[in-house]
């Protein structure tokens, strides 16, 4: 395998491994193509699409580049937008708890509660965008966020229907949380050489959303209300749905496995293994038909009664386009409860879930240091805070962007044209570097604000998020390339795993007393 991978002890097929040149001993440039591949020639050397598209007009590789970037970008712009949900309460807990006369716990709970319904919804979601789609949940999640905020914001001080709202707003959530901006939802739209922008583009918008949320909810929490940090939720949503319902069509499709060429290991397309495996399937193509082309058109020696018809707009608008798979729906729910003992899962769930456990510790910190002495701040400085963590997670995301790609290429070029999946983990390094720095220069800085003030603490907040969002690109990219064969059940679990470490943030509201003496303090004061 090369720089460092191991071989393989007992199996020849090594899922992840693809041939992105013509072969293993000399670039495409240096030798004929085959012409049974498809190849992307946008750049100076040919490079083997992986996975190979099919020929039906349908299949999502064979739509044009622009066409898949604007789906991600509407499901990443509400992704955006559905991620405030969750900190949506995190900047003005202080003051909804005296406006409706609960105390912090009571207030925790109602985000714990929404993070309920974000867990369980999520989890039995991407069972059901399995068999049925994914757009059927799209359009069901922002109806539900657009009824839910509307309601949250009119609760009148009931907290019994705040806390129901919350919870409808999880369920509304989930589709966001677990496929909108999902690994899934990247691999499905995009070869192997397209997915480290876009990958790191979903989690900036998942990140970005979240810690985006804080700055703008204490300041309009002060200036015009609470309630219109959930009616701005509400209108935004609204103005999506057109684009969502018009130019989001379901991108779930069923591919033959002779395709998934990073799945099939060994048996690459290098050697033509399958394309001679379709024609054995009977698809009525021979190996001559799929010659050299661009991707959306039909192979020359295609029978027209072979190629499907591409399905109309006025179709592609309906929320069920039949069934995606034959699996049984329970079965699917119930699949990947064995996957928490995958070394790979168990990997990626320490990767992320680490630094995200971490930067939920420091946001609550963060608000406890700054609440009280020496600093005194108010509901808008704190909220301002974040302004920190915000930036960090756009830097994160363009130096994953930026290194995702580049280090692959790089490695892939020293590896004679072979890819391996091990070659996304050199990001971990980057994520090292970044996490510790940002993690121990907060520790220092935050002892003694009243000697370093507010800026280096939120500072080294910026670095340890830069570090999170590089271990998430790194662990996700990682994952898709290496394990998609049960890519749809390993989200669910580190849905769960990543709602679980989010969650401790909304229990550590409980502070210590002396703590809770500081904020009964600064109520006193007025500052509320």
């Amino acid at each position: 395998m090369g720089l460092g991978v191991l071989e393989p002890s007992r199996s020849e097929k090594v899922p992840g491994t693809s041939f992105v040149y013509h072969d293993a001993s000399r670039p495409t440039q240096d030798g004929e193509l085959d012409s049974r591949l498809k190849y992307d020639r946008s750049g100076a050397v040919p490079i083997i699409l992986v996975p190979q598209p099919s020929d039906d007009p349908n299949d999502p590789l064979n739509w044009p580049l622009w066409k898949r970037d604007m789906i991600l970008v509407i499901l990443s712009l509400l992704s955006v937008i559905a991620s405030t949900l969750s900190p949506l309460l995190a900047a003005n807990t202080v003051t909804l708890s005296l406006l409706f006369d609960k105390d912090f716990a009571a207030m925790a709970l109602a985000t714990g509660y929404h993070l309920l319904g974000v867990g369980v919804a999520g989890f039995l979601f991407v069972a059901s965008a399995r068999v049925w789609g994914k757009r059927h949940l799209y359009l069901l999640g922002t109806v539900l966020i657009i009824a839910s905020s509307s309601w949250g914001g009119s609760t009148a001080y009931n907290y019994k229907s705040l806390v129901w709202a919350r919870v409808i707003q999880g369920v509304g959530l989930a589709p966001f949380e677990a496929l909108g901006h999902s690994y899934i939802l990247v691999f499905k739209l995009t070869n192997l050489q397209e997915r480290g922008k876009r990958m790191a583009l979903s989690n900036l918008a998942l990140f970005g959303g979240a810690f985006f949320t804080p700055i703008l909810v204490g300041k309009i929490t002060h200036t015009i209300g609470w309630q219109w940090s959930f009616y701005f939720v509400a209108i935004f949503c609204a103005t999506m749905l057109p684009f969502l319902f018009f130019f989001v069509p379901e991108t779930a499709f069923r591919r033959d496995d002779s395709f998934n060429t990073d799945i099939r290991g060994e048996e690459s397309v290098q050697h033509g293994t399958a394309l001679k495996h379709r024609t054995a399937n009977g698809d009525g193509h021979s190996p001559s038909s799929s010659i050299e082309k661009q991707p959306g058109t039909v192979s020359e020696g295609s029978s027209p009664a072979s190629v499907p018809p591409r399905v109309g707009f006025a179709r592609s608008l309906l929320p069920f386009n039949g069934r995606k798979t034959d699996e049984n729906l329970f079965k699917l729910v119930l699949r990947p409860l064995p996957l928490f003992l995958h070394p790979a899962v168990l990997w990626a769930c320490l990767i992320q879930g680490t630094l995200i456990g971490w930067t939920v510790m420091i946001g609550v910190v963060l608000a406890a240091i700054f609440l009280g002495p020496p600093l005194w701040f108010s509901e808008v400085q704190t909220g301002y805070m974040y302004t920190g963590p915000f930036v960090g997670a756009v830097l994160g995301f363009l130096l994953a962007g930026l290194l995702a790609d580049w280090s692959a290429k790089v490695m892939i070029k020293r590896n004679k044209g072979v890819y391996e999946p091990e070659f996304r983990i050199v990001l971990v390094v980057a994520q090292m570097l970044f996490g510790c720095a940002g993690l121990y220069g907060f520790g220092i800085t935050s002892y003694d604000v009243n000697r370093y003030g507010w800026f280096w603490p939120d500072f080294f907040f910026a670095l340890e998020v830069i570090g999170m969002v590089l271990g998430a690109v790194a662990s996700a990219l990682y994952i898709v390339d290496a394990h998609r064969e049960f890519l749809k059940h390993i989200w669910r679990i580190l849905l769960v795993v990543l709602t679980a470490f989010r969650g401790n943030r909304r229990r550590s509201v409980h502070l210590p007393a002396h703590l809770q003496e500081r904020v009964q303090l600064w109520i006193d004061l007025g500052s509320l």
